[in-house]
């Protein structure tokens, strides 16, 4: 580690806050602690940069069991060269036992990756089955290196490479800031899957969501309690914006459309996002605003409909409370795949609620009357805005069960809050079986 990167030391007190933890091994190239950070006891696995030793990752795979047993959060430190050459197939075993010890307790205790060095083969895969996992900019993840100018692949294994790779969820400016980071996010999440949200005092956002100047951070915004949201995975698939905050002081998983077109990396984010909620019953609230999925024969091979049957999965099988809020265009998949699923459907005055696009839709059902006009363009535009209006809109949606309440914009967080009050009480069974097999 450079002589100007921050320290063990530095790090941990940055992520414990109050710099107060109790350390639980400290020899070796792995070292844990545990302590609280910002109220949420919490354990720590820590990676010195050396190589790592047999020893070194059953200290590690102690310290997930620990943390399953008393139902507490793990926060991972990355940072190491590769394992020692001598340590052979006990070394192999050892790994292959810590892999199996993350996918055992996952979606039990939140697991949270903090690449602060260099994470590299096996422990890139550690890092990328966590829960969350942030990166700090001066750090290195990759699978295999070195990578070489025949690859041809631009800022491969840095931070930003990894946020748009859609591994790393939070990139940080440095190590420290990682940490703190990670505190943030382990706040937001629960201790275990056994326990109800966190709770925090709050103060309401400073703007509502307008619907005539729609972005997703602003409807964020809008609903979120302030300064509470941070935002996941915001290099990848960027026309859906991911966030964990507080509304009314209750944690909540966001996920907000932009209005522009939803491509194959934007379903695999909102239902990796998705998942992580449900596991340990985080409210979720979506916010539908869509022109729809992109039309393109490149994002269909790339996976686009696999991936929307995933989101549509990944929605009906949770059994969170989910909130849907309509506020502008939600027509045909983008409704089905967002919304459908929900709890509590919420439309927005002013949205369209359709299985086709009014302009599509009054071009059958008044084709003799508009092909009779003297404006095709003009009296197709005229019949699309009373369709919308009449047959597409919020009042309309409540009538044919598409949404079950109606309000304005300046209402749409007092409408949300009193949903996710109604819903806290929500239990759900699932059918028995050994798991699904949506598409992944």
């Amino acid at each position: 580690m450079a002589a100007n990167k921050p320290g063990k030391a530095e790090i941990l007190a940055a992520f414990f806050g109050d710099g107060v933890f109790s350390p639980l091994y400290t020899e070796g190239a792995v070292s844990a602690a545990y302590g609280s950070a910002n109220g949420q006891s919490v354990y720590v696995v820590f990676e010195n940069g050396e190589p790592v030793g047999v020893q070194d990752i059953k200290k590690n795979i102690r310290v997930l069991e620990m943390a399953a047993e008393t139902g507490a959060p793990v926060v991972t430190f990355y940072n190491s060269t590769g394992a020692k050459l001598d340590g052979g197939l006990e070394l192999l075993n050892a790994t292959a036992a810590l892999t199996a010890e993350i996918a055992r307790i996952s979606g039990v205790v939140p697991q949270i990756a903090v690449i602060t060095g260099t994470c590299a083969g096996t422990n890139a895969i550690h890092a990328a089955a966590a829960d969350v996992c942030v990166m700090a900019e001066d750090a290195e993840l990759f699978l295999n290196a070195p990578f070489t100018a025949e690859d041809n692949v631009g800022g491969a294994g840095s931070a930003a490479f990894a946020a748009k790779a859609g591994v790393a969820a939070v990139t940080a400016a440095d190590a420290v800031a990682a940490a703190k980071q990670a505190a943030s996010i382990v706040a937001l999440l629960p201790a275990n899957n056994l326990s109800g949200p966190a709770l925090f005092d709050f103060d309401a956002p400073a703007k509502t969501i307008n619907a005539a100047k729609y972005t997703a951070s602003d409807a964020v915004a809008a609903l979120a309690d302030a300064e509470s949201a941070v935002e996941l995975y915001s290099g990848y698939g960027k026309n859906i914006v991911t966030a964990l905050a507080t509304i009314n002081g209750t944690a909540v998983g966001i996920v907000a459309t932009e209005k522009a077109s939803i491509c194959h990396k934007c379903t695999a984010k909102a239902a990796r996002f998705v998942r992580l909620c449900d596991a340990y019953s985080i409210p979720v609230v979506t916010v539908v605003n869509s022109e729809g999925f992109v039309k393109s024969e490149g994002d269909d091979q790339a996976g686009g409909i696999r991936q929307a049957a995933r989101m549509a999965g990944v929605y009906a099988e949770a059994t969170t409370a989910k909130v849907a809020v309509l506020v502008g265009d939600a027509i045909g998949p983008v409704y089905t795949v967002f919304a459908a699923c929900a709890d509590w459907r919420v439309a927005v005055q002013g949205c369209t609620v359709a299985p086709l696009a009014p302009e599509t839709a009054v071009s059958v059902l008044y084709k003799d009357e508009i092909y009779a006009s003297d404006n095709i363009a003009n009296a197709t535009k005229a019949k699309a805005a009373a369709y919308a209006k009449d047959v597409c809109g919020a009042e309309a949606a409540v009538q044919n069960g598409a949404a079950d309440a109606v309000c304005d914009a300046s209402g749409v967080r007092g409408a949300v809050a009193q949903a996710l009050d109604m819903l806290a009480s929500k239990r759900a069974v699932r059918l028995a079986k050994k798991h699904g097999n949506i598409t992944l």
